[in-house]
């Protein structure tokens, strides 16, 4: 599945002033492009606009897994489990380059809060709500099991433990390939586009003013229906339809760090219980090993949250406990970031770690349709959800359009291992080859089509990473990359992969850009000063 030829940030502006659409999505993260995704294939004419890039927000900083949640169910959030199950099951089909399992090792110590009984229990229960369908059931391990599997453990007060399956993803690439995706249904989508007003007609709400926040103007949109799908930012859009609406979104900090994966020594997935008890993971992430996440209640702007010193120091304190050699220190972190998770205030009781992420889907006094809460794995689900709302609000009857059989852009593919064979014929080198199937699916061809035209392309951004020129080239042409940014942080994960965020890159990357995007010097001088503030803006630590 391709994008359109016509997807270019020209083509879209162009097409958001035409006509009337049915439903303006407003926010493009993993629900806004889930949404945008189920209206368009069920034949309603969407348009999507979001204030900076795609999955900008809360959907580029998860701790990128696909999974049912198995630390929901001491909450009692069973629904939640089985519908999680359910949709990752989905996921490893429709994105198969992008949703792949990931084996967990869940080790148990002396005293531990979750006790190896309880464990099993749990891990029990987890395999019956996803139906015995995950990729393997889990299995009890004894202490030589446990460490067979991840030997850089701590032995110390070992136990035993168990083994598990969930998912891992690239969160913003498949929110990206949601969006493509929608595209390629007909939907208008466009970055960079901020809402700044609402439209009304007859006492309510009939679209929006949007801000091209790279264009320097402003335009009207017309839509019969518009919904507010901007997580952290649902709060500030709702006032533009009531300036007194009560809070509907609670904030919920989330951070995350990542290290030289050799200093940690884990083969795989490591799920452990901080010294305060709480469920974190120890994730595999190509050159890095991921630690995270915490979860603690935030007022913060979405746009300056940020890891503060007191966040990491407890990471590294969590991770050092099970894996002692490591002996990890600030110096080790690579980068460390935070995202917001946006939580229905509705649905929530206690503190923000047992905090419910069942989503909530209203319709205000202005006729706009507000989602909240929810989580990326159920984000299909939270899409059906909102676009029934948007049918009843049209009084139109919905088609059935089965979109779980509907492969996510590039994951109409038959074999996977067949596409990585071809993939290292042509690129000639093993990473490389995978990264271009991983992040693009069957449409590694359209990348690599790039190299054949221009060789000079197939040279790597950076030699220890396995990133080639033309994912720039494609990131611009086909994927709506208009910043730095948008190419380092969210198309390729290379500001979270080394210390200086990709800064040194960076002109490089400009300089294969500026023709496609018309930069001058000037402009990109001012690209590179833009990516320098994006950078200190997300991955600075704040005392």
């Amino acid at each position: 599945m391709h994008a359109p030829p016509t997807l270019t940030r020209t083509a879209q502006l162009l097409r958001l002033g035409e006509r009337r659409f049915d439903v303006l999505v407003v926010g493009g993260g993993i629900t806004g492009a889930g949404i945008a995704r189920d209206a368009a294939r069920r034949g309603l004419d969407v348009a999507l606009v979001e204030r900076d890039d795609f999955a900008s927000g809360t959907s580029s900083r998860s701790s990128r897994l696909v999974h049912g949640g198995v630390r929901y169910l001491e909450h009692g959030h069973l629904r939640l489990v089985f519908e999680s199950s359910h949709e990752r099951r989905v996921l490893l089909r429709i994105a198969p380059h992008l949703v792949r399992p990931l084996r967990f090792t869940w080790p148990v110590y002396e005293g531990a809060r979750v006790p190896r009984w309880k464990l099993r229990a749990g891990l029990l229960l987890y395999d019956i709500l996803a139906l015995f369908r995950n990729v393997a059931p889990h299995r009890g391990l004894d202490v030589s099991g446990i460490t067979g599997a991840e030997p850089a453990l701590a032995r110390s007060g070992l136990t035993g433990g168990a083994q598990y399956f969930d998912a891992a993803t690239d969160d913003a690439r498949l929110t990206l390939a949601t969006i493509l995706d929608a595209a390629v249904a007909g939907a208008t989508v466009l970055n960079h586009a901020e809402v700044v007003a609402l439209r009304r007609e007859g006492g309510g709400v009939s679209g929006a003013t949007v801000a091209d926040r790279l264009g320097g103007r402003a335009f009207d949109i017309q839509a019969a229906c518009v919904v507010n799908a901007t997580g952290p930012w649902t709060d500030t859009v709702r006032r533009l339809e009531n300036p007194n609406a009560a809070p509907a979104v609670l904030g919920s900090k989330g951070v995350h760090i990542a290290v030289p994966a050799e200093r940690v020594g884990n083969r795989g997935a490591v799920t452990l219980l901080a010294p305060d008890g709480r469920v974190m993971f120890v994730l595999p992430a190509g050159p890095c090993s991921v630690i995270g996440t915490t979860e603690t209640e935030t007022r913060a702007v979405p746009d300056d949250v940020r890891a503060t010193r007191a966040d990491v120091d407890y990471l590294l304190g969590a991770a050092n406990r099970v894996f002692p050699d490591a002996r990890l220190t600030g110096d080790d972190v690579i980068a460390a970031w935070a995202g917001i998770r946006p939580l229905a205030a509705a649905a929530h009781s206690g503190d923000a770690n047992s905090a419910s992420r069942e989503h909530l889907v209203e319709r205000g006094a202005g006729g706009v349709i507000t989602v909240t809460g929810g989580k990326l794995t159920s984000y299909r689900v939270i899409g059906h959800d909102t676009v029934n709302a948007v049918f009843r609000a049209l009084r139109r009857r919905s088609p059935r359009v089965r979109s779980d059989q509907l492969p996510l852009a590039g994951g109409d593919i038959t074999s996977l291992e067949d596409e990585l064979a071809a993939a290292r014929a042509a690129a000639g080198a093993d990473d490389i080859a995978a990264w271009l199937v991983h992040a693009y699916g069957g449409d590694w061809h359209q990348v690599w089509a790039r190299v054949t035209q221009d060789p000079r392309l197939g040279d790597r951004l950076h030699p220890d990473l396995p990133y080639v020129g033309a994912a720039v080239a494609h990131g611009v042409a086909a994927e709506l990359g208009c910043t730095i940014a948008d190419l380092l942080i969210r198309r390729m994960h290379i500001a979270f992969e080394l210390r200086d965020h990709g800064r040194g890159l960076a002109p490089r990357v400009a300089e294969l850009m500026s023709p496609q995007l018309g930069w001058t010097d000037r402009g990109a001088e001012h690209a590179l000063d833009e990516f320098d503030a994006a950078v200190r803006r997300m991955f600075t630590i704040d005392p």
